[in-house]
Parts: C-alpha cells; sequence; structure tokens
C-alpha cells in the first residue's frame, strides 16, 4: 500500500498533541492499520507505547508485520489479522487511533486490494463509534482522519455515541484549495466539556513549497527536512 502524505501529516499531528499535554499513553489500538505507518510513528515517539495494530487484509497485514519487525520498536507492536468488528479485547486502550473507510457510499474501484482499504464493507463508519466506546479507558483519547465532506456526517455519528470531539484540524492542500480532510481528537463525554478547538493547516504554501507548520511536524520523520 502506498504511504500518503495526509497519513503522515495525521501520525506526527496526534504523536505532537500527546506530546504537548504530557499525556502518559501507554496502550494503543490502530485499527486499520494498513502498513503499519500510524504505529510506528507513535512508537517512535512514545518510548513506553505498547500498540495493538488492526489490519483485516492478509496481505496487507503481512506488510505491516514485515514493516514492525525491520522497525527499532517490533517487541512493542503488536500486529494482528483480525476483523475488529468480532476480535475479543481484553483491555482498555488509553490511546485508539484510526483512518478509517473513505469511499464506503461511492462507486467501487476495480482494484480489490483499493476497494477493501476505502471502502471497507466490512467496517462502516457508522460502526467505529461502539468500537471506540467499548474499547477506550476513560481518560482515553481516540483520533480520526476523515475526508473532509464527511464532516457533518460523522459529527452527528460521535455525538449520537455519547463522544466528545474537542480538536478539529481542517486540511487543505494549499491555501488556494479547498479542504479535504478532517483530524478529529475526541474522548469520551464527560460532565464538564470545554467547546471544540478548531484550526486548520495547509501542506504547501502558495510557492509550492511545504509550510511552516507542515515541516515542524514531520520533521522527526521526513530525511528532507
Amino acid at each position: 500500500m502506498k504511504i500518503t502524505t495526509d497519513a503522515c501529516l495525521f501520525g506526527a499531528w496526534l504523536v505532537n498533541e500527546i506530546e504537548n499535554e504530557k499525556l502518559k499513553m501507554k496502550n494503543a489500538l490502530d485499527i486499520g492499520t494498513g502498513t503499519g505507518l500510524l504505529s510506528l510513528m507513535y512508537a517512535q515517539k512514545n518510548s513506553s507505547a505498547i500498540i495493538d495494530a488492526m489490519e483485516i487484509d492478509e496481505e496487507t497485514y503481512e506488510q505491516a508485520k514485515e514493516n514492525a519487525v525491520a522497525s527499532s520498536f517490533a517487541e512493542r507492536i503488536q500486529v494482528i489479522h483480525s476483523d475488529v468488528k468480532f476480535f475479543m479485547f481484553i483491555k482498555k486502550y488509553d490511546v485508539i487511533i484510526s483512518n478509517p473507510p473513505f469511499y464506503e457510499k461511492e462507486i467501487r474501484p476495480g482494484n480489490e486490494k483499493k476497494n477493501v482499504a476505502h471502502h471497507q464493507s466490512g467496517l462502516l463508519l457508522s460502526e467505529l463509534p461502539d468500537i471506540i466506546k467499548g474499547n477506550l479507558s476513560p481518560a482515553g483519547l481516540f483520533y480520526l482522519l476523515l475526508p473532509f465532506k464527511r464532516n457533518k456526517e460523522i459529527m452527528k455519528i460521535l455525538l449520537k455515541h455519547d463522544l466528545f470531539v474537542s480538536k478539529i484540524i481542517f486540511v487543505r492542500q494549499s491555501p488556494k484549495h479547498n479542504y479535504f480532510r478532517l483530524m478529529i481528537e475526541g474522548k469520551l463525554k464527560q460532565r464538564d466539556q470545554v467547546e471544540t478547538r478548531i484550526e486548520e493547516i495547509s501542506i504547501w504554501n502558495e510557492q509550492q513549497q511545504y509550510t511552516s507548520e507542515f515541516k515542524d511536524l514531520l520533521k522527526d520523520y521526513y530525511l528532507k527536512f
């Protein structure tokens, strides 16, 4: 599977958020890990992290497992080949991260691998909140990367399941482009809630160079920086 720029940005952002808050998040669950990118980024910056990286597609699971074993964090990343909807969890997680299905309501492409990765008929976006709610620790956080066009839909779904969105980052390619991704931080709904923080970030500036905000987040992961 190809590693995308927005996925790299998402991983760097969520790790940065946890670091800035000085939160001790040990147990993490990566739902639909793909190549294992997010798990590897999290393990790199959190030396105490124990990560369960779950992937339903067998070939992709093998790739993620290979990537984890080849890393310096192999003993802290367990890659699991399973459908998250039927997996028997034995612990709660401090962090749940997911780059879930993008296009479940659209015409599916002919490529079956891309069909599973992007449409994921086995896990609908509407089913994800129950999995998060059932496996997140009381003080835990969840992070999601979604298409911007599903903004209103996901907010309604999370509200319906009593999940509170604490931060939203709208992502666009450049200041000239419309938003195309949505990065969310959330938690279990509590009695005293603060307002949702809303920000935005551009990957490129008007000169087609990476923005300073993007470079600050990715400097520990991109060799070119």
